[in-house]
């Protein structure tokens, strides 16, 4: 797993996103009729993020195309991904996004996945140089900023499941738009709500994992979202007893890459996004703990970073959003 990302390999990611972000069909909307009237075209649902197999996927490869633009602004796919800024973000297809959230059927569209990724991309666009897009996408942003204040209060339970409804997941990636625009009101809140789920845990077993559509760990990804979100010395006290014996590679689940017996299948093609999440997890979390640990995880995060680095494209299952986890791994060190 190399340490930095070279221009080379920003090309090649940002060609695979580019290759889909605008493709409409296939399509997996997750959407609620309430009427004949509701039923549309993604593109009609979602004139922004109507790409990418579904919603959450096109508005994640939205975010690759933003970073890679930012680290590699003069890069080979530097005037594709603005020319495609300018199509996408405009005030009507945004206020048509808008829109499509105030039906009563939206209000848990896609909770909490969805709602992470678009501040993520927020986020992203906000430290961008051009602040028209950024500008322009902010009133979708608000919506789902005032969201996490609003359900966080009245979520009593977190939940710990490897895929899209994992909310360790949610808290950390907001908070990358709260600490980037300055919102100390919603950080305050994502980091009391990490403590008040998760504060307690211990010696976690992680005999749940992988399940078998899982693209999250959700040990690590709880980790990780600590990380993110306590303070260096509260972190430090959490993490050895969440995870006790990581020195010593156990639970032992967690440090073997899972097998991909079939990337056609979309829920088993998770399982290369799963090896993907942990490298991620895995070389943020050894900035954070002693060096023996350390290299304990970042050996760990090139074992799953192998697995899965064949697989990005060839197959559309994965195709449509594996890049964006490599991306993940790859720039750890920009959040």
């Amino acid at each position: 797993m190399p340490e930095t990302l070279t221009a080379a390999e920003a090309a090649r990611l940002a060609a695979i996103a580019l290759g889909h972000v605008e493709r409409e069909y296939p399509n997996k909307p997750d959407h609620t009729l309430a009427s004949p009237a509701d039923a549309r075209t993604p593109s009609q649902l979602h004139p922004v993020f109507y790409g990418s197999y579904d919603w959450h996927s096109c508005v994640h490869s939205y975010w690759l195309l933003a970073r890679l633009l930012r680290l590699f602004p003069e890069g080979d796919k530097a005037p594709a991904i603005r020319a495609l800024f300018d199509r996408a973000f405009t005030a009507d297809k945004v206020a048509a996004e808008c829109a499509y959230l105030k039906a009563p059927t939206a209000r848990g569209f896609k909770r909490p996945y969805g709602w992470a990724w678009l501040l993520k991309l927020a986020a992203e666009l906000h430290r961008l140089p051009e602040p028209r897009w950024s500008q322009s996408l902010q009133p979708l942003t608000d919506i789902f900023a005032q969201r996490y204040r609003d359900f966080l209060p009245i979520a009593p339970y977190p939940v710990r499941v490897g895929t899209h409804f994992n909310t360790a997941f949610g808290l950390r990636m907001a908070a990358d738009y709260a600490e980037t625009t300055g919102d100390e009101a919603l950080l305050t809140l994502l980091r009391d709500t990490a403590r008040r789920w998760y504060g307690d845990d211990a010696d976690c077993p992680a005999w749940g994992e992988p399940s078998g559509d899982d693209f999250l760990s959700s040990a690590m990804i709880e980790a990780e979202c600590m990380r993110r979100l306590l303070p260096p010395a509260e972190f430090a006290a959490w993490f050895p007893r969440f995870l006790p014996r990581l020195s010593d590679r156990k639970p032992a689940t967690l440090f073997a890459p899972a097998s991909v017996t079939d990337r056609s299948d979309g829920k088993i093609a998770h399982l290369d996004g799963l090896n993907l999440s942990r490298a991620w997890c895995f070389r943020a979390l050894a900035t954070a703990v002693p060096d023996a640990t350390a290299a304990v995880l970042r050996q760990a995060a090139d074992e799953h970073y192998a697995a899965a680095l064949p697989h990005l494209s060839g197959d559309y299952m994965g195709e449509h959003w594996l890049a964006t986890y490599a991306l993940l791994a790859l720039t750890v060190a920009e959040g």
